[in-house]
């Protein structure tokens, strides 16, 4: 680790803390979202959507903080690039169940669970990773076991194509599941780019 003359501000570490541990309680109300009726299901989109704002003030605490900060414990443009791509996960998340809900999508298809079971995985491993950024330690396997988790996303994405597109669907329930799994695959993608983005960091502070 680059050794520094400056003091650094700290309280980024916090705030990436507690925007991912936000994203925790998004993707245990995805896996609520798969054992709900419909009539369950408008309670978790509320509660999903005052995490999502959660998640939103989390994020524009750390722009703000970024803003008026002289000092910063890393680059600028990572610190934005890594609270962006947090703040996109619970961005898709809250988009998957507001989805489920306006389209009353009845019963999902399987392999959605597989799905939301890997987020829920991501979700995890990025908070637990998140206070390792003040010391840059015990992140390489986080970042390798993320990256595994987004292939094995593809692959359930792609099965789950082929499944919507087998003619057991009409072409506007099609249109409905698609859009959901796609999100949900689009939010797989996002913490990627967060483990990119705090690999990019490690490999600059080492």
């Amino acid at each position: 680790m680059r050794f520094r003359l400056t003091p650094r501000e700290t309280s980024f570490y916090d705030m990436f803390a507690a925007s991912a541990d936000n994203i925790v309680t998004g993707s245990k109300l995805l896996m609520e979202l798969l054992g709900a009726d419909s009539s369950a299901r408008a309670e978790i989109a509320e509660r999903m959507r005052a995490a999502e704002h959660a998640g939103d003030d989390a994020t524009h605490a750390i722009f703000h903080q970024l803003n008026s900060s002289f000092i910063t414990p890393f680059d600028r443009e990572d610190i934005y690039n890594l609270a962006s791509s947090l703040d996109d996960i619970m961005d898709f998340m809250e988009e998957a169940v507001d989805l489920v809900v306006l389209y009353n999508i009845e019963e999902l298809p399987k392999g959605v669970e597989q799905q939301i079971e890997v987020l829920a995985r991501a979700a995890v491993l990025t908070a637990e990773a998140m206070p390792n950024l003040r010391t840059m330690s015990n992140l390489t396997e986080y970042w390798i076991e993320v990256n595994r988790l987004e292939n094995q996303a593809d692959q359930i994405h792609r099965k789950l194509l082929a499944q919507l597109f087998n003619g057991k669907y009409d072409a506007i329930e099609v249109l409905k599941l698609k859009q959901v799994v796609d999100v949900l695959e689009e939010a797989a993608d996002a913490f990627e780019h967060v483990a990119n983005t705090v690999e990019t960091i490690a490999v600059k502070e080492s």
